[in-house]
Formats: structure tokens, C-alpha cells, sequence
């Protein structure tokens, strides 16, 4: 995984986001996730590129028994640690790919837009349905595959500098695409939807939700909102521990 989150130039563009500025209520994809996401009540929770915390502090404040936040950016978790700081809630420099937890450790792990930067999305499958107690929840954001899947994710423009339409090219080539985020360029990992869902099934889970989150209505008035509506950007997925 790429930690392009501890660049200076790019973690600080990055703080001037909405989502970094206000947290959930600043993330166009939080009304669809915060739909899937199961009951917190006594649940031990592992979050996946925890970044800043906030679904970290979330599932705490809404009766989570532990939580564990881990990240590969120091920056992000001394970020995470002055905003989200709670009692019961542990943040732990760790990338995913190596992460490594006895079997039935949490009983949710959770993952928001973390997973489009890992290279083998099957072998994360594979870890978190070992880590998780029997019945289980597994819930994620990642970037859609018509998002990533031309590689720039940027819009197509006209000569009067109008947007077309958004490019959709190479989607069943999966793998490395050289994106540009925040105007800095970023490693991503493209892979189909079917990818992303039958890797569950697979891999001993059973699919609860598949979401592709928009806007909510309370941010349309922002600029570059409404052309949300004219392609998916995010899937919001929830699976459970139910085989193998």
C-alpha cells in the first residue's frame, strides 16, 4: 500500500477537504454507509485505514466494547488521536496488508475508502473473515469501479471547459492505475464489481448490502455536488461471517 498520506504537501490538501474539516457529516457517502452499518452494542471493532477516527468514534459513542483503528500514515493517527480520542478506542500505525490478529478477534471491522489502495482485495478477505467471530460483520466504502477504472478519475471536458462526461475505459483490465487526487498522484488498484462481491461470497461470507452511495440533499448546494448524480463514485458494502 502506498502512504502518500505522510507527503506534507499532499496530507495538508487533504486537511482542507470537507470530509477532513467535518468529519462524517462532511462525507457525501455517510447517510448510505451509516444505513448498513449493524448495531455497535458490545461489539470489539477493527477499522481498516482508520485515517482520521471519525468511524472509530462513531462506534464508540454508540456502545462499541473496544475499538482498534489502525493506519500506515503516522499523520493521519496523530490527527486521529486530537480529534477522535476516546476511552476504548486504540489507534496503531500498521498498514492492512500486514496486519495479523488471532482468529475471532472483533466481532465488526469496518474499512472506509482504504480498500482501493490494497493490491490483493482476496487475501483482505481472507484475513478478515478469520478475524471475525462467528455471525460477524464486515463493512466497507471503496472507490466504485467505474471510478477507477480509466485510471485519471477525472471528468472528459469540452473546449469551453464544460464537463462531457466521465470516461470509462480498460474495465475488466484489472490492477495498478496512476490516479491524480488532490492534483498529486496517487496508486490505486482497479478491480470489477464482480471481483468485489464474489470475493465475498468465496471467501465464506454473505452479502447483506450493496449500496452506491450519492450526495445527500443537504449537500447539493456545494459546488460540484449535483454532477455526483452523473456517475458513482463510492460502493458501500456490508457482508457477514457465515461459512467456512
Amino acid at each position: 500500500m502506498e502512504n502518500k498520506y505522510d507527503d506534507p504537501v499532499f496530507f495538508e490538501k487533504y486537511g482542507g477537504m470537507l470530509r477532513s474539516q467535518k468529519g462524517l457529516s462532511g462525507a457525501g457517502e455517510w447517510e448510505a454507509l451509516r444505513a448498513i452499518l449493524p448495531d455497535f452494542t458490545g461489539r470489539r471493532v477493527l477499522d481498516l485505514g482508520c485515517g482520521y477516527g471519525w468511524h472509530c468514534a462513531w462506534a464508540m459513542d454508540h456502545g462499541a466494547a473496544s475499538v482498534l483503528g489502525v493506519d500506515c500514515s503516522g499523520k493521519m493517527l496523530e490527527a486521529a488521536k486530537e480529534k477522535n480520542k476516546r476511552e476504548g478506542v486504540t489507534y496503531r500505525l500498521l498498514t492492512i496488508e500486514d496486519a495479523d490478529f488471532p482468529p475471532e478477534s472483533f466481532d465488526v471491522v469496518l474499512s472506509s475508502l482504504a480498500l482501493h489502495y490494497v493490491e490483493d482485495i482476496g487475501e483482505v478477505y481472507r484475513k478478515v473473515h478469520q478475524w471475525l467471530a462467528p455471525g460477524g460483520v464486515f463493512v466497507f466504502t471503496a472507490e466504485h469501479p467505474i471510478f477507477t477504472a480509466q485510471g485519471p478519475q477525472d471528468w472528459h471536458y469540452g473546449s469551453d471547459g464544460a464537463i462531457q462526461h466521465f470516461p470509462v475505459d480498460n474495465y475488466f483490465g484489472e490492477g495498478r492505475r496512476q490516479a491524480v487526487f488532490l492534483g498529486e498522484p496517487v496508486t490505486k488498484y482497479h478491480r470489477t464489481l464482480t471481483t468485489y462481491v464474489d470475493g465475498l461470497l468465496e471467501n465464506g461470507f454473505t452479502l447483506l448490502h450493496l449500496r452506491e452511495p450519492m450526495p445527500s440533499e443537504s449537500m447539493m448546494g456545494l459546488p460540484g455536488m449535483a454532477d455526483e448524480l452523473r456517475r458513482p463514485m463510492m460502493l458501500a458494502v456490508s457482508a457477514q461471517k457465515t461459512g467456512r
